[in-house]
């Protein structure tokens, strides 16, 4: 039988557990905020349910899908959409009154991105990126200040080819058939 030789410890003095919880606790918090650190809204949205990204980071949400394997704009066409532009807080900055028609190609580059993938009679969700938007310079005076993520719900009515809206709007002069009210179901 061997012999053990009992050390005796000295109890810890009550102000040290005090602070040693205390660190501990201050570490903990910290680790959250560095994990958290860089979590901006997009990339908590990029995780919500329905909701897709895209390569070029736009984010998209599918609200009524429209005609399914339907036509999709393309930059050589005009759609005809309602529309509602808000900031991340709720604030909108524009909204159609009526059926607007825009140029696919002649709006920022996230919403015609948007645009094109939304097939006639589809409703969607866009969360713009800054570069997706109006980046360093905003717009509209100060409407939207720089380096803003945009928010846009939008409507696909129709869509024609500009150079058929052109075309007809030489020979009816006028709105062609069709581009003032939504297409049939």
């Amino acid at each position: 039988m061997s012999n053990v030789t009992a050390v005796p410890l000295r109890p810890v003095k009550r102000g040290y557990l005090v602070w040693l919880w205390l660190g501990l606790a201050l570490a903990l918090v910290s680790a959250y905020a560095l994990a958290r650190q860089g979590d901006d809204f997009l990339s908590r949205n990029a995780r919500a349910s329905g909701v897709v990204t895209t390569a070029s980071g736009l984010q998209y949400k599918v609200i009524e899908p429209g005609q399914a394997g339907g036509p999709r704009p393309t930059d050589s066409d005009l759609a005809l959409v309602n529309y509602q532009g808000q900031f991340l807080d709720g604030r909108t900055f524009d909204q159609s009154q009526q059926p607007t028609p825009m140029p696919v190609a002649g709006v920022v580059p996230g919403f015609s991105e948007g645009l094109k993938l939304m097939p006639r009679g589809s409703r969607y969700r866009f969360w713009l990126p800054p570069q997706l938007a109006y980046g360093e310079q905003g717009a509209g005076n100060g409407a939207i200040p720089p380096n803003s993520t945009l928010v846009f719900d939008v409507q696909l009515l129709d869509f024609r080819s500009q150079a058929e809206v052109m075309q007809q709007m030489q020979g009816m002069g006028g709105m062609p058939p069709g581009m003032g009210a939504p297409p049939p179901r």
